[in-house]
């Protein structure tokens, strides 16, 4: 029997889950989870990269010791932050994208090429924490002098397992930086920035061969979490999805890219699947649910929160995807400064997000249709976020979409999926 390992890492955490094939189907056991988080570091927001490549290690080993013997294994993650390589060394620091550093260099690069031309060339969504603008500010800085690569953090977990300086197709699109057309780098777009050139090379596909880690074989995945999890669902035919957890990243899988005028004020982005392109975008997602909970009664189960919440009286709603909720000091505060009347206990606090995300995906959801020109009938929700009852009655509610909420592990499953599917084709 192959045992194939997934190592899914989200921004709050990561889990190590074996997946093996027994009469046609997935079977999975979950070997190892632990805590992610970002740390603040002389005034900035980063990622402790040191403690997450051990981290992924300690779990490989758990992984060996519970099987006898893992046969390949692969990384997903989030997208768009990276870490700079200078030849063999590198970067001390790994910026978070909650970090706001984008920020200013959006504006800075929006000098040289407005959004929209970015947007047309590209068709990914805006974001400050975008990588292309991460690596201007890099640029600005000083950082890319000597830089020799940069890698995607799923890509930089396998470099320090294996070696591979491979750069993954799905997450290379959550850069900001691949034609729309081409699916590689925009060699013109990226001279046009002054970014050096040597940082941008080929891209690898799911299910590629990148090199072995203490016997095992170490795969590419659709690197990009959300990629996997799209991978990852049971879908009947071509259907919305939402995959929910920091964020809630709403959208449907299409042919090719879908770029307009409506869909750039929109904020709509595409984005490499698995041999097809996603149209979707970012709502906030538990990010504010998470954070009111921690802030007003992080002793009490969410669970029991929102058993509370559904019985909550309280009915104003706000903009989910305001950018005051976007990396707040404080939560609550930053909630209740968008409303007319705060909420007066935290039950309140958690039926006003949940409602006002059910609202937001109903509203994007129509976007959607107007832009594919398609009208779905179901929408699939996974990941942690498919836990919340309310909230999953309450979107079926708001968009009159049939929900299917599948509280599953959708980013591993998908990851396991290619590995399985490569180990198949390698073996015909």
């Amino acid at each position: 029997m192959k045992y194939h390992l997934a190592i899914d890492i989200g921004a709050s955490s990561g889990r190590h889950i074996v997946g093996r094939r027994e009469n046609g189907e997935m079977k999975t056991t979950e070997v190892f989870r632990f805590p992610n988080g970002m740390i603040r570091k002389n005034g900035s927001l980063v990622w402790d990269m040191e403690a997450l490549v051990d981290r992924v290690r300690e779990g490989i080993d758990r992984a060996k010791a519970e099987f006898g013997g893992i046969d390949s294994l692969a990384v997903d993650a989030w997208g768009a932050d990276y870490v700079l390589l200078y030849g063999r060394e590198s970067a001390r620091t790994c910026f978070a994208y909650r970090d706001g550093r984008g920020e200013r260099a959006a504006r800075l690069l929006h000098e040289k090429t407005d959004r929209r031309e970015l947007y047309m060339r590209t068709g990914c969504q805006y974001q400050p924490f975008n990588t292309v603008y991460q690596l201007y500010d890099d640029l600005l800085a000083g950082r890319l002098e000597g830089a020799t690569d940069f890698l995607m953090i799923p890509e930089y977990i396998l470099y320090r397992l294996c070696g591979s300086r491979e750069k993954e197709y799905t997450n290379a699109t959550t850069t900001g930086l691949i034609g729309a057309d081409s699916g590689k780098f925009d060699a013109e777009l990226t001279g046009a920035l002054g970014l050096p050139e040597r940082l941008f090379g080929e891209l690898g596909l799911p299910g590629k061969t990148v090199g072995e880690y203490e016997g095992i074989r170490c795969l590419l995945c659709a690197t990009h979490d959300t990629a996997s999890a799209v991978e990852g669902i049971p879908m009947r035919g071509s259907e919305l999805y939402i995959s929910s957890g920091t964020w809630s990243l709403l959208g449907a899988k299409t042919e090719r890219c879908i770029i307009s005028e409506t869909g750039m004020r929109g904020n709509w982005s595409n984005e490499g699947g698995a041999g097809y392109n996603r149209f979707q975008k970012n709502i906030m997602g538990m990010w504010i649910i998470n954070g009111l909970h921690e802030r007003l009664c992080p002793d009490v189960p969410l669970p029991e929160l929102i058993n509370a919440a559904e019985e909550s009286g309280y009915d104003e709603t706000l903009d989910a995807n305001a950018p005051e909720l976007f990396s707040p000091e404080d939560m609550k505060a930053a909630f209740d400064a968008l409303l007319s009347s705060p909420p007066p206990d935290p039950a309140g606090s958690i039926r006003c997000a949940c409602r006002s995300l059910a609202l937001s995906y109903a509203e994007a959801i129509k976007e959607l249709e107007n832009e594919t020109g398609v009208s779905y009938h179901e929408l699939y929700i996974v990941g942690g976020g498919a836990k919340n009852g309310f909230l999953n009655r309450l979107a079926q509610q708001a968009s009159g979409k049939r929900v299917m909420a599948l509280p599953i592990e959708a980013s591993a499953l998908g990851n396991l999926k290619i590995q399985a599917e490569a180990e198949t084709h390698d073996t015909i």
